[in-house]
């Protein structure tokens, strides 16, 4: 989900009736029913489904199908149709930043680190795995020459990649509050998950330089020697 469908999500709760009813699933304890939730903010069930559905549709809502009597085979009716809070999480920031993964990479050198190792050398070692598992996931066009491709995985991760000359600088850190207070950990971090991204896709004309710059992310990319 790009930051276009997270805002289009959040923007759903704008709707007053659609905020309520949302307030009121994600309040109880179990999936409810339109008829539950219509009930509790006072309007019609046919109104009710139609803005729980909007709500399913946003990606705020999950829903399932349950006899809520309990019982099953013939007689026992038909499934109702429930709704409740969905398990993903929607965020929305102007600039990007993805704490959600430098919490996933420090964790997983906490974790690896914990059964021996030098601490530093495991964040590099992680971060660059990280990366290259970056890399595995995205689809860039295999034709694109190696800058295109490599600014596509940027981009969606919220690096803001912008041309500069031959090289590219990146115009937004996506982990600025952290880098700003732990600057040498994030940063040296940041450089080996760029670098893990730049050997997954297989960009051996390029390299990630740490390149510290007021204002923007710590690394560029540079061709390589």
């Amino acid at each position: 989900m790009d930051i276009t469908e997270r805002a289009s999500s959040i923007g759903s709760l704008a709707d007053d009736t659609r905020r309520e009813l949302y307030e009121f699933v994600v309040a109880q304890a179990d999936a409810v029913t339109r008829d539950a939730a219509a009930a509790a903010i006072g309007i019609a069930a046919h109104m009710a489904r139609f803005h729980l559905d909007k709500l399913v549709e946003a990606g705020l809502l999950d829903t399932e199908f349950r006899r809520l009597s309990g019982r099953s085979g013939p007689g026992a009716g038909r499934p109702s149709k429930l709704y409740r809070r969905a398990q993903g999480t929607i965020a929305v920031s102007l600039p990007e930043r993805r704490y959600d993964l430098v919490g996933h990479l420090f964790a997983r050198t906490i974790e690896r680190a914990a059964v021996g190792g030098d601490l530093n050398a495991t964040v590099v070692e992680v971060a660059q795995d990280e990366g290259r598992q970056i890399a595995a996931a995205s689809r860039p066009e295999a034709t694109a020459d190696e800058l295109t491709r490599i600014s596509t995985v940027l981009d969606a991760h919220g690096y803001e990649p912008r041309a500069e000359g031959d090289a590219i600088v990146l115009v937004n850190c996506p982990f600025e509050s952290l880098a700003r207070d732990h600057t040498a950990l994030v940063c040296s971090a940041n450089l080996a998950l760029v670098d893990g991204i730049l050997d997954g896709l297989q960009c051996t004309h390029l390299r990630a330089s740490g390149e510290p710059h007021d204002g923007r992310c710590c690394v560029a990319i540079r061709q390589a020697d």
